[in-house]
């Protein structure tokens, strides 16, 4: 028999919000927090928009020296892992460090650090390069950090899968503890990549919007979606083994209970056209779960307003849940907050968590018109208050990789 795995806290910062409260409250207003990139000069670039986290202070979450020596992605994950932390009133001086352990993404690490230390190499040579810039640039700095500041020394791991970072890192975290290797683990993703060759690469290759109008650029499964917006920010949650939660108290939002992962092995960057990779995903979770595509009420979909995305996840979706499909209600977070790559699965499951807690799903913003193929009720126009009983999250990233994870209600 596997252990059961819970969720005991919850930390994020995002495009509408720097807490899980004013995210939630941002989704719930529909509040969308794509604007003109600040960060460069877009003169010369297609790709004007994008998701960017404001007012966000390191410093608030660590000590200034600690902050100097991290880039963006690590204060970013860092901020919300101790914000999960606090969340959860995990006391660390009364559990034993080896069996809390750390299991956050960054899908590309620090594009700032390569961009700068790379000027400094062409200008002034190799001398000049900064000590710090291995362990400030590489993605596993996140999880590492995290470890670091609370002192945390069980399993640490940095699942790197594209966009579906994320939801991979809590889906082993998920096994992590069910397994047996640790009673609590931190989990999530963390991204900050909204710099010149980030943009430039992404626009390149044909994937960003080149809309400029906030309110029409990330737009999943509408007829006129061209493309997504690069966002950034970060999602964490404490899992922990259900016995060891209970013992101590603690207030418990959901139960996790499935997780499916596969690979399209189709191309690099296309979803399979006939969504046979991301339903097989679904269906794993589910079967993990022990549920049946009735007992599902609501999918968080990868819905990155791409053309093939959308309309292969909506196959895929069909494909999964059969005549139930029908009866789901599937939104896009990334319609407000952007795609934040690899703590896109973060964010998202921690949507899914407090769609389950407060019986809400928050409306797909921008969703004017569907697509003619896609066909499922993707809470266009408004919210709706419902009883979420079980809610699936899903992430396709490039390579083929697809994730599912399955948060259900706890019951004791």
């Amino acid at each position: 028999m596997s252990r059961r795995v819970v969720v005991t806290g919850l930390g994020a910062v995002t495009p509408i919000g720097n807490s899980v409260e004013e995210f939630w409250e941002g989704l719930k207003a529909g509040k969308v927090g794509i604007a003109p990139i600040t960060r460069f000069d877009t003169t010369e670039y297609k790709a004007k928009l994008a998701a960017e986290v404001k007012d966000f202070d390191a410093k608030k979450y660590m000590n200034p020296k600690d902050a100097r020596r991290m880039e963006p992605f690590s204060q970013l994950a860092v901020a919300a892992a101790k914000m999960a932390m606090e969340d959860s009133g995990l006391d660390m001086e009364k559990e034993d460090p080896f069996r809390v352990g750390v299991s956050v993404a960054s899908g590309i690490g620090s594009l700032q650090a390569v961009e700068r230390e790379h000027q400094k190499l062409l200008e002034k040579g190799p001398g000049r390069v900064g000590p710090l810039l291995v362990p400030q640039m590489i993605s596993n700095m996140a999880a590492g950090n995290v470890g670091i500041q609370l002192g945390l020394k069980g399993k640490n791991i940095n699942v790197v899968t594209a966009c579906a970072s994320g939801t991979h890192s809590i889906g082993e975290a998920f096994r992590t503890i069910q397994y047996g290797d640790a009673e609590v683990m931190l989990a999530g993703g963390a991204e900050s990549a909204v710099t010149p060759i980030g943009v430039a690469g992404f626009t390149s290759l044909t994937a960003l919007t080149q809309s400029t109008d906030p309110m029409r650029a990330s737009i999943p499964f509408d007829k006129d979606r061209s493309g997504f917006v690069m966002g950034e920010g970060a999602g964490v949650v404490v899992l922990e083994e259900l016995e060891h939660a209970l013992a101590r108290g603690a207030r418990i939002y959901a139960e996790v209970a499935g997780y499916g992962a596969t690979c399209d092995a189709f191309h690099i960057t296309s979803p399979a056209e006939d969504g046979s990779g991301a339903a097989k995903a679904m269906e794993y979770a589910m079967n993990d779960a022990g549920l049946t595509p009735e007992d599902i009420d609501y999918v968080n979909a990868h819905g990155t307003s791409t053309h093939h995305n959308d309309l292969f996840e909506t196959r895929a979706i069909h494909l999964a849940f059969g005549e139930a499909a029908k009866k789901l209600k599937v939104n896009s977070t990334k319609s407000m907050v952007g795609h934040l790559l690899g703590a896109a699965g973060g964010v998202e499951f921690i949507t899914c968590v407090k769609s389950i807690e407060e019986g809400y799903v928050h409306v797909t913003a921008g969703l004017e018109e569907c697509d003619a193929e896609c066909d499922l009720d993707y809470c266009k126009g408004s919210g709706v208050e419902m009883e979420v009983r079980a809610a699936i999250s899903n992430s396709l990233g490039f390579g083929g990789h697809n994730a599912t994870i399955l948060v259900k209600k706890f019951e004791a």
